[in-house]
């Protein structure tokens, strides 16, 4: 059976911001909320933040802890979303139809890999990030595919970033809103962890990907929390 290691995430959403709340949340006793909000990522500069998006600043704040956690160092990330920067997509979209141009800021920041090309930046790494797009909603064929690389033995270690952002009100009733066990897959999270195919300090909890619960993000995020 293949399996890997996995170290104890880091998370964040709207109104559980805390770990106290993350095992409240886990217990099903909150719920995250549907807003904009969005960590203050004040490790970056006010001019470095100022126009980023709630996706990017989450997962730059993600990244940005699970190294302060793990202490793993600067090693490669995959980061996995949904949607990606949804809501600049669609003000790309809108600039296009009503404006007839596209602003080349709001275009560069709109592509796929920004969140963690821009925490690449703010946490000055170099070793470089891949990025995957869940076919489907099918999270199970995009963590299997991200921990491809430490299982083969390509990769000691991995940082893993899942995150999605809120959609816009624009968009409601255009994208699948729940899985089939009732989870709402249009929640604003984000978790990151660091994977292995080797137990260590850091990477101790197992993970069997033939019996692991992988159906959502939020069902597997409950398994290793």
């Amino acid at each position: 059976m293949a399996k890997l290691y996995i170290s104890k995430p880091v998370c964040w959403a709207p109104g559980v911001t805390e770990e106290a709340l993350w095992q409240d949340w886990k217990n099903g006793k909150i719920s995250i909320q549907k807003t904009t909000e969005a960590p203050a990522i004040s490790f970056t500069s006010p001019l470095f933040r100022r126009r980023l998006s709630q996706i990017c600043k989450m997962v730059i704040q993600a990244v940005h802890d699970i190294i302060e956690q793990t202490s793993c160092g600067d090693i490669k990330q995959i980061f996995v979303s949904t949607y990606g920067d949804i809501k600049r997509q669609f003000d790309v979209s809108r600039q296009t139809l009503v404006d007839k141009e596209i602003l080349p800021a709001s275009f560069s920041y709109s592509v796929f890999n920004a969140p963690i090309a821009l925490a690449s930046l703010a946490c000055k790494l170099k070793s470089g990030y891949s990025v995957l797009f869940p076919a489907e909603n099918n999270f199970k064929d995009a963590f299997t595919t991200t921990a491809a690389p430490v299982l083969c033995g390509d990769e000691k270690s991995q940082i893993f970033v899942y995150a999605n952002e809120l959609i816009p009100e624009e968009y409601k009733g255009h994208f699948c809103a729940t899985a089939p066990d009732g989870t709402d897959l249009n929640e604003p999270f984000v978790f990151a962890a660091v994977i292995s195919g080797e137990k260590s300090g850091i990477c101790n909890h197992e993970v069997d990907l033939e019996n692991s619960d992988l159906t959502t993000p939020q069902a597997f995020l409950k398994e290793i929390l």
